[in-house]
């Protein structure tokens, strides 16, 4: 017997059991609006007026994932507290009459349990997930500058404990089936193939629930919940500033407040929702959200997939290139003429696999499908070559001529070169058009964004191809114009240049960090110049240079000459004891606005230039790549969004006050008509 509803699907088997489906209508992938929680209220309504059954689960009749979390569409033009509680509202009572259903709930959960679906997940008696790699578990919110707000904060710490919820809340960190269970998250986790019959076996004999240790209990005392609160905001505070990210210090002060046991927890739960979903920070970061779908559906179009990628050049960058393409599903050949730089190569491959892959297998059947190639017999086979070698034009442009008569005729021929146009490298190639840019950054396990780089001419199929192959390898593609620097070094450099001026001047390297932090970029232009490393922001400052005439300070090329190059040497502006920066505590916490306008108005500048100049299609995909590649303060929507939301005469009016003092580098480009 089966019911068919718009988005859900209610069959009844021969044991009694009710298997609930969800199906979003016209979409790919499942998430929860209020239809869906309107029928879903319906349905347990129906069930527990009836003959209750044994149990209900509910599962997913999509390919892709179970639930992905609430529809934030439906939140991003809602400016009333009120009208964003009244919405939440719904989501709070409905789940909360599935956890009081007079029959068993179950969730079979198979692929990404998140957000929204995870708090439908939690609502329910017991939890099944599978072991399948796609399977994640987490409460991702605040991510988009919200917290759960369907009871999610009250049930995962009555679950598993709050210091374990609190810390998967404010991190918004996904977790596999397998450490969900260890956590007591999920009740059973089994292979994929035994998911259907292990969720039968447990709805015909459901197990006693167990107890939290009575040290959790503790925790969560009145008299206790204090002192814990204050370790966490501690630890929040080092990390985020409340002024930018207002929503992990919300969920600490709800805690601290009410607890996880008292009813009014899930009213401050709302309450505190409301008032996020509403603010700046939250209307930003959802921008941010769905500007990361755009890049996503940029390569949508082409059908290019890759099974086998060739990577030439086992230095750092080409060595993590191949890890990383090895590690998403891929053959990969890693080509190199000497032998000890492909043995560490394939060293730091082994140590991301353990760290990224966990299970003995995977860490396994990565490193299988990752193969030296000394001779570089992998380019005859290859769907993707990457080269990257030393940057140097000659050596670049005759590995293309040759490599052009040796590659499939479908193969994408990619450059990873970060200072040279692509016209350079092409010169000499009987088909120019074919070349483009696939530039990584570094660390590139840790970086999301990848610029496809292209020339006004090259081959459109090409670059579609490109776009493609990049979000293949779970990357965000970017296409941008060959320009130096093309878009995320351009913005980049003259800020950190800017940085460096500062610090000659005298100022001190961790007041210049701390005036970035404060304007929300993740981490200090010093600190990041080392952490690059002197020589190579000094080498792409000097290519820059050629076209933009950059005043290169002297500090900067006295480090390189002497060798103190950064992190990897122990010293650059910073000495470095364990990896990290040795730095004086900035005692005055208050930093002069003007080094903070200084160093962001620098970036904002050169993103108007290159808005201007055409280097991406559009304002929204610079704002992508800047938040994406350079870490441009998120919760600001990026630089050019930036401009818009502060007012077009207020940033004209410091850019002209920094022309004053500081002379031409702080000249408003003539794009700032444009964008006004």
């Amino acid at each position: 017997m089966t019911t068919q509803y718009a988005h859900w699907q209610l069959t009844k088997d021969t044991h009694n059991l009710f298997w609930l489906g969800l199906d979003r209508q016209g979409k790919s992938v499942n998430s929860i609006h209020g239809e869906i929680l309107s029928e879903l209220d319906e349905i347990i309504t129906h069930l527990s007026n009836k003959l209750p059954p044994m149990a209900l689960i509910i599962h997913s009749l999509k390919p892709t994932g179970f639930i992905a979390g609430a529809d934030i569409e439906q939140f991003k033009d809602i400016d009333d507290p009120q009208v964003a509680i009244d919405l939440i509202r719904q989501g709070q009572r409905v789940f909360e009459k599935l956890e009081n259903a007079p029959f068993t709930t179950i969730a079979m959960i198979d692929g990404f349990c998140l957000g929204g679906g995870c708090e439908l997940a939690l609502a329910c008696d017991y939890r099944i997930a599978s072991l399948d790699s796609k399977t994640k578990l987490g409460l991702p919110e605040i991510k988009l500058g919200i917290h759960p707000g369907w009871g999610g904060t009250v049930r995962l710490p009555r679950l598993i404990g709050s210091l374990k919820a609190l810390d998967l809340i404010l991190t918004g960190k996904s977790i596999p089936a397998k450490v969900a269970q260890k956590m007591g998250m999920v009740d059973v986790a089994v292979p994929k193939r035994l998911l259907k019959q292990a969720t039968v076996q447990l709805a015909q004999k459901p197990p006693a629930r167990k107890s939290l240790p009575a040290w959790n209990q503790i925790v969560d005392l009145d008299f206790v919940r204090p002192f814990i609160a204050k370790m966490m905001l501690k630890k929040i505070k080092s990390k985020v500033k409340k002024a930018h990210y207002p929503a992990p210090f919300a969920v600490i002060d709800n805690w601290q407040e009410y607890g996880v046991q008292h009813p009014q927890a899930y009213t401050v739960e709302l309450e505190s929702m409301g008032r996020l979903v509403v603010g700046d920070t939250a209307k930003n970061l959802v921008r941010v959200f769905f500007l990361q779908d755009r890049l996503k559906n940029e390569a949508k179009t082409f059908k290019f997939k890759a099974k086998h990628v060739h990577v030439i050049g086992a230095g750092v960058m080409g060595g993590d290139i191949a890890a990383w393409c090895a590690m998403q599903g891929l053959r990969v050949t890693l080509q190199d003429q000497k032998p000890e730089f492909l043995q560490s190569a394939m060293k730091r491959a082994h140590q991301l696999a353990v760290k990224k892959l966990r299970e003995p297998h995977e860490v396994q059947n990565m490193m299988d499908r990752l193969i030296p190639d000394c001779k570089g017999e992998g380019v005859y086979q290859a769907d993707v070559i990457i080269e990257a070698i030393t940057e140097k034009l000659e050596a670049k442009q005759a590995l293309f001529t040759k490599l052009e008569t040796q590659a499939k005729p479908g193969a994408i021929l990619a450059t990873n070169t970060s200072t040279i146009r692509l016209e350079e490298i092409r010169q000499p190639m009987q088909n120019p058009k074919r070349l483009i840019g696939i530039h990584f950054f570094n660390p590139v396990a840790q970086m999301p964004l990848v610029e496809v780089v292209h020339s006004d001419d090259t081959d459109e199929s090409i670059v579609g191809a490109g776009l493609a192959f990049v979000k293949q390898i779970n990357k965000l593609p970017l296409a941008v114009k060959s320009a130096p620097g093309f878009l995320v070094n351009r913005i980049l450099l003259p800020y950190m240049l800017e940085a460096v001026s500062l610090l000659e001047e005298g100022v001190a390297g961790p007041v210049i960090d701390k005036a970035a932090m404060e304007f929300g970029m993740p981490m200090g232009p010093i600190e990041l110049a080392d952490t690059v490393g002197l020589d190579v922001c000094l080498h792409a400052l000097e290519k820059l240079a050629e076209s933009f005439g950059y005043v290169i300070p002297p500090i900067l090329r006295e480090a390189v000459r002497q060798g103190t190059l950064g992190k990897k040497t122990g010293k650059g502006f910073y000495e470095y004891k364990d990896d990290k920066p040795i730095k004086e505590k900035v005692v005055d916490d208050f930093i002069p606005q003007d080094i903070i306008d200084r160093l962001s108005l620098r970036m904002v500048n050169e993103s108007v230039a290159c808005l201007r100049e055409g280097i991406v299609k559009d304002a929204d995909l610079l704002d992508a790549g800047t938040i994406f590649g350079c870490g441009f303060a998120p919760f600001r929507g990026g630089p050019i969004h930036y401009v818009r939301s502060s007012g077009f005469d207020v940033m004209r009016k410091q850019l002209e006050q920094l022309e004053t003092r500081y002379g031409d580098r702080f000249q408003a480009d003539r794009g700032w008509y444009d964008v006004a």
